[in-house]
């Protein structure tokens, strides 16, 4: 994975078509979307080996989330991903009894990192959902030598300032940024992040390929148009509600393949929802012209 590599890393169930050659089809399995920390242990097992059998000749990667509460947990998920030819593994910061600093999430994340000792290993910061504000540059400062697996992070944080900063003093270590913030992805993008994860690329991946197309032109107007018209979606659906259950509901009616219903405490979007995202979706006119 070279510095200048261009990455979209889908985070769900299907491969999107119409990627040009430049972006390379990743999937990112049990991470937030998929409800990864709502499913047991074998079914994030069984999950995990679908994912590697369906994606062998079809996906570039394919990248295990193995974050838990439970170390052991954790660790058992992180052997197993590497068992099955996960080609990553990626953990989220423990959150109700949360490291209080660096070298305390360090030894966590170590911990997994040591059980699949082949594998590249992503440290996947989320502090909106996890409560850990430990800035990623903080983090990222001689993690190596903790962690010699380490490549990268995926970034779903607004804080472009610490984004900037581990881009801008771990240049020479070629680490993947990867941001997790849909709507602003082109300003990650123009501070050096070389990647992205994220749901919207389920439904929205040929539209953000053509931004990322036209920033390497570069034709900044044309990308921000893009942007811009991907952020008034999700302006819209975000004052009606919208979480990981209304994502799977726009998926389903933009694929047509059902994602099938969240596990509480997460319920089912609403007809109402479907019926305004569905209207909003179809209403915007894209440079493109669809």
């Amino acid at each position: 994975m070279s510095k200048s590599s261009v990455l979209i890393f889908g985070k769900t169930n299907a491969c999107r078509p119409g990627l040009s050659k430049c972006v390379r089809c990743v999937e990112t399995v049990n991470g937030t979307t998929g409800e990864g920390l709502s499913l047991n242990i074998q079914e994030r097992k069984q999950l995990a080996e679908e994912w590697i059998h369906q994606g062998k000749d079809k996906l570039d990667h394919v990248i295990i989330h193995v974050g838990a509460l439970s170390l052991p947990e954790s660790q058992e998920l992180a052997r197993h991903a590497a068992a099955i030819g996960a080609s990553g593994i990626a953990v989220i910061a423990p959150f109700f009894f949360r490291p209080a600093n660096k070298d305390e999430l360090t030894a966590f994340l170590q911990k997994i990192a040591s059980e699949a000792p082949e594998v590249p290993f992503y440290y996947y910061h989320i502090p909106s959902l996890t409560g850990v504000k430990i800035r990623v540059e903080e983090l990222l400062d001689g993690i190596k030598e903790q962690i010699p697996t380490f490549q990268g992070v995926k970034f779903s944080d607004t804080d472009l300032l610490d984004l900037a900063q581990c881009i801008n003093k771990n240049e020479r270590e070629q680490f993947a940024f990867l941001y997790g913030v849909d709507e602003q992805l082109l300003s990650a993008l123009a501070i050096g992040a070389n990647g992205a994860v994220g749901s919207t690329y389920n439904y929205l991946g040929r539209k953000t390929n053509l931004m990322l197309q036209a920033f390497a032109k570069p034709d900044l107007a044309l990308a921000r148009k893009y942007q811009f018209l991907t952020g008034e979606f999700l302006n819209f659906v975000i004052k009606l509600g919208f979480g990981v259950a209304q994502t799977k509901a726009v998926m389903t009616f933009v694929s047509g393949i059902p994602m099938g219903p969240p596990r509480l405490p997460l319920v089912d979007a609403s007809e109402e929802f479907i019926i305004k995202a569905k209207a909003k979706l179809d209403s915007i006119i894209w440079p493109d012209g669809d």
